[in-house]
């Protein structure tokens, strides 16, 4: 009897929080990032100046940045719903000025960021951070280092170029190879997943919980919500000409709940 008193319970409490997210439509604005310098030279270049100011905006006008983790818990009914306007922060690609210029800013506002890397380019590519720097980064207790597959590959292109089945081998050896890869590298867990380009489709999606992911982000421009999907999570692409009034409008249509679900004008480099 007892027994089914607790299974009856956990089930009380697993309904509660799947009900909290079906029926509690918390809206977050995921904001991704790629590079900072003080000069934006291109379009996905963020000013250093204006990164700051976004966190001094965030921070002055009654928003909680909020990580990854949280608003994954929060989606699997681990967590209790999020804090009302609240927003995440992650950046793609590991790119070394995530180390020397948005490092500086983050640890000053005190915000969690989650940073989705491919281990191709970590200590290789000369844009790209060292093992040694992600360390560093993870010890602060600020960012977390989760997969954007192994080496960023172009999925549409991949389809059409392999067979069905050597397709779905190179999907599997991306998505496991990261992982393994950086839990071997920063010995963490690695579940959550950026999709390179954005580019998702229902396969894909099968193929990451296959692989072990929990969770996984697109690129659009919305906030994401309790209906979305878990590994299709939608994220604001950031770039030099979100400054100002533009930021803040981000996070006022989010809270609003009527943001714009255009597809972000420019593609992930």
């Amino acid at each position: 009897m007892g027994g089914t008193r607790s299974l009856v319970a956990g089930l009380i409490v697993w309904a509660g929080f799947n009900g909290a997210a079906a029926g509690m439509d918390v809206r977050v604005p995921i904001l991704v990032y790629h590079r900072f310098s003080p000069v934006a030279r291109d379009s996905m270049t963020i000013r250093t100046q204006d990164f700051e100011a976004q966190l001094r905006y965030i921070a002055d006008n009654g928003y909680t940045v909020i990580s990854t983790r949280e608003l994954v818990d929060y989606r699997l009914g681990k967590a209790s719903p999020p804090p009302a306007h609240s927003v995440v922060i992650t950046a793609d690609d590991g790119h070394r000025s995530i180390y020397t210029q948005m490092r500086p800013i983050v640890l000053r506002y005190r915000v969690p960021v989650t940073l989705f890397i491919y281990p191709s380019a970590i200590s290789n590519a000369d844009y790209a951070m060292t093992w040694e720097q992600l360390r560093e980064l993870q010890h602060t207790g600020w960012f977390d280092i989760q997969s954007h597959t192994y080496w960023h590959p172009d999925f549409r292109k991949e389809r059409q170029r392999l067979s069905t089945s050597e397709y779905r081998r190179f999907v599997a050896w991306q998505l496991s190879k990261a992982r393994q890869t950086i839990f071997q590298k920063l010995d963490r867990p690695v579940d959550i997943l950026a999709w390179p380009f954005g580019i998702y489709d229902d396969d894909l999606g099968r193929q990451a919980s296959e692989e072990g992911y929990v969770a996984a982000f697109t690129l659009e421009r919305r906030p994401a919500g309790a209906s979305d999907n878990l590994l299709a999570l939608p994220r604001y692409l950031m770039t030099s000409a979100v400054t100002g009034h533009e930021f803040a409008r981000v996070l006022s249509t989010a809270s609003r709940g009527d943001g714009d679900t255009r597809k972000n004008p420019g593609a992930e480099d």
